[in-house]
């Protein structure tokens, strides 16, 4: 990644942590980041976003941050100190998009620049959530039981044609939820079959890919924790313990909430999953047929 790239995504770090944000929009910067990694010319790129509505604040503060960096000469004794202060100009307008996006609309505005405003002109979902910031309370108190009910307890529409994988991605993410927890919740006794671990890893493996191709990282991520820890579990590698029980429906959890925008802070459930994952990336994975 080149320093002016490094700079301008550092600095929307930065401006993120000012805000406490929700599972929604915390996909929303990290798409964005994605948008700004994968520019072929940013400067263009960054005028075209003025002239879409959502986009249009934001891109006036990136673009002037890109002018600063590409047109006048840097004095490194200062730079610090200047990106301090681009991180905090950033706050305000970052968190306005981050109010009025979703991770569809904002991928719906990002296509509409890739393909030069030729996108038909599809309604674009409001979030009208609020952001809290790092000096308010976190509001509503929920228990962790309450939680996992919100989350868990759905009902999923069964989707059976391949071709519409894409098209149809909450079902298809969300269809194997349900029998997988059912399935975690037996690993401790005779009755599971282990065989079905393979048949789910293999699930979570292909859903961790759809999920990166379509730009959910978090996602991803919480799909290929899954299913490293169920070949592990197979192989006789990783006990299938309380605490690793725990950690999968951690994962479980934060999957179902990013995907249908479930309004519950789920900080805990992903602070869990990700050091579940940091512990499993110290296990050597045996192919499995």
């Amino acid at each position: 990644m080149d320093l002016v790239r490094q700079y301008i995504n550092q600095s929307i770090t930065i401006a993120a942590n000012n805000l406490r944000l929700n599972n929604q929009q915390i996909e929303v910067v990290a798409l964005l980041k994605e948008a700004i990694n994968k520019s072929e010319n940013l400067s263009d790129d960054f005028i075209n976003m003025k002239k879409i509505t959502e986009l249009s604040l934001l891109a006036i503060r990136l673009n002037e941050i890109y002018n600063f960096l590409t047109q006048n000469p840097i004095d490194l004794l200062k730079i610090s100190d200047q990106f301090k202060e681009h991180s905090r100009q950033l706050i305000k307008d970052l968190g306005h998009l981050l109010d009025i996006s979703t991770p569809s609309s904002f991928t719906l505005a990002i296509q509409k620049l890739k393909d030069g405003f030729n996108v038909e002109k599809e309604e674009i979902k409001i979030d009208f959530s609020k952001r809290v910031y790092e000096d308010e309370p976190f509001g509503k108190n929920e228990t962790e039981e309450i939680k996992e009910k919100i989350i868990l307890d759905d009902e999923t529409e069964e989707f059976d044609d391949e071709d519409e994988l894409i098209q149809n991605f909450e079902t298809t993410i969300i269809t194997p939820v349900k029998p997988l927890d059912e399935l975690l919740k037996k690993l401790n006794t005779e009755d599971v079959n282990y065989e079905e671990l393979i048949r789910f890893a293999k699930i979570m493996k292909s859903n961790a890919e759809l999920s990166r191709r379509i730009g959910f990282e978090i996602l991803s991520n919480m799909h290929k924790i899954i299913s490293k820890a169920l070949l592990l579990i197979r192989n006789r590698d990783l006990m299938p313990g309380k605490d690793v029980i725990e950690s999968l429906r951690a994962c479980l959890i934060v999957i179902v909430a990013v995907v249908r925008g479930k309004e519950v802070d789920i900080s805990n459930y992903l602070n869990k999953a990700e050091n579940f994952g940091n512990q499993l990336d110290k296990i050597k994975l045996k192919e499995t047929t």
